[in-house]
C-alpha cells in the first residue's frame, strides 16, 4: 500500500537531467465490450504490459446517436485493478456485490476486483436516450501476489475532489489522480506506488516532473503534441512514449496547438503474469481456478432487477 513516506518521492524537480525516451507506440482502434471503440498502445501483439500497468485504452471520442451509445455488459475480474477515468459523457457501474454507481466528466472510479467480482459498465440512461460525445480512460493496474485475492474495493473520486496542480510557467494544469505533481497530492490510496496525472498544456508549457528512477514510466499524447525527454522526441494525438530508467525525471514541452497528455508511472512488481481475458494472475494454474469460480457461480451475478 502506497505510504505518505513513498508518495513524497513523486515531487517535482528543477534538475536538468531528465529520461531519455525508450520507444514510441502510435496507438491501434479496436472494438472492446460491446462494441465501443478504443484506441490501444498495449496490450498488442508487441508490447503485451507495462510493468505494473497491464492495458491502456482510451475509450473513443465517439459521438453517439440518440439510443446508440454502446458500454461494458457483464463481465468478470480477477487479480488486478480497474481505472475509469471520464472526460466526457455519463457512465454507471453494477456489480455482483451491490455496489452501484455514476460516473459524470472529471470523476474516477479506481476498482480493485482483487478475488473476484462480476462487473459492468454501462451508458448511464438519461445519456442513452439523448446521445453525446462520449471519451475516457481505462486503466489496468497489476497487482502483487500478496493481493491478487484480496476483498474487492472501489474508491470513487468526483472530479471536484481530485486534486489540482500547475505548472512553474504557469502554462500547465496537472489533475493529480494518484501520485504527488506540482504541490497537488492525490486523494486515492494505491496498493503499490502509481502516479496517473492528466496534464493540459497551453502551447510551449514545460512539464519536469520527478520519478524515481526504478519506476517504469510512459506518456500518451491524446491531443495535441509534444516533444519529449532528454532528445526532445515528438509524441503526436495517440502516441504513447516510453521512458528510459536513465534518470529522475521526465521533462515534456507542449506543441504549438498545446497538448493533452495522460502520465502514467509505478514501481514494476517483477512477478509472472499469466493472463486470460479478464483474470491476472502469476501462474496457469491460478487461472484455471479464476474460471473454475467464474463458471461455478462463485464471483456473483448481477441481479436483472437492478440493470
Amino acid at each position: 500500500m502506497t505510504t505518505k513516506a513513498e508518495t513524497t518521492t513523486t515531487t517535482t524537480t528543477t534538475t536538468t537531467a531528465s529520461r531519455s525516451v525508450a520507444r514510441v507506440v502510435a496507438g491501434t482502434r479496436t472494438l472492446e465490450g460491446g462494441g465501443f471503440s478504443v484506441r490501444r498502445p498495449f496490450p498488442t501483439r508487441t508490447l503485451d504490459h507495462f510493468d505494473p500497468f497491464l492495458l491502456l485504452d482510451e475509450m473513443g471520442p465517439t459521438n453517439y446517436p440518440a439510443g446508440e451509445a454502446k458500454g461494458a455488459p457483464d463481465h468478470p475480474h480477477r487479480g488486478f485493478e480497474t481505472v475509469t477515468y471520464l472526460l466526457a459523457g455519463a457512465m454507471e457501474h453494477r456489480d455482483s456485490a451491490g455496489h452501484a454507481g455514476k460516473l459524470t466528466p472529471g470523476d474516477v472510479q479506481w476498482m480493485t476486483a482483487g478475488a473476484g467480482i462480476v462487473h459492468s459498465e454501462m451508458p448511464e440512461r438519461a445519456f442513452q436516450q439523448t446521445g453525446g460525445l462520449m471519451h475516457g480512460f481505462q486503466i489496468w493496474v497489476n497487482l502483487p501476489r500478496r493481493d491478487k485475492l484480496m476483498t474487492p474495493r472501489y474508491q470513487e473520486i468526483p472530479a471536484a475532489k481530485i486534486p489540482v496542480g500547475r505548472s512553474d510557467d504557469g502554462k500547465g494544469v496537472v489533475r493529480v489522480i494518484a501520485g504527488e505533481s506540482y504541490g497537488a497530492k492525490a486523494v486515492v490510496d494505491t496498493r503499490t506506488p502509481i502516479m496517473l496525472l492528466h496534464f493540459e498544456l497551453e502551447p510551449s508549457a514545460r512539464i519536469v516532473q520527478a520519478v524515481p528512477r526504478d519506476w517504469n514510466a510512459f506518456a500518451l499524447v491524446f491531443g495535441g503534441s509534444a516533444v519529449f525527454g532528454a532528445e526532445s522526441v515528438r509524441g503526436a494525438d495517440g502516441d504513447a512514449v516510453f521512458f528510459a530508467g536513465d534518470a529522475d525525471s521526465v521533462s515534456f514541452t507542449a506543441g504549438e496547438r498545446g497538448a493533452q497528455v495522460l502520465f502514467l508511472a509505478g514501481v514494476p512488481l517483477n512477478e509472472p503474469v499469466a493472463r486470460y481475458g479478464p483474470f491476472v494472475m502469476n501462474t496457469r494454474a491460478e487461472l484455471v481456478q479464476a474460471v473454475e469460480d467464474f463458471e461455478a457461480g462463485r464471483l456473483g451475478s448481477i441481479p436483472a432487477e437492478v440493470r
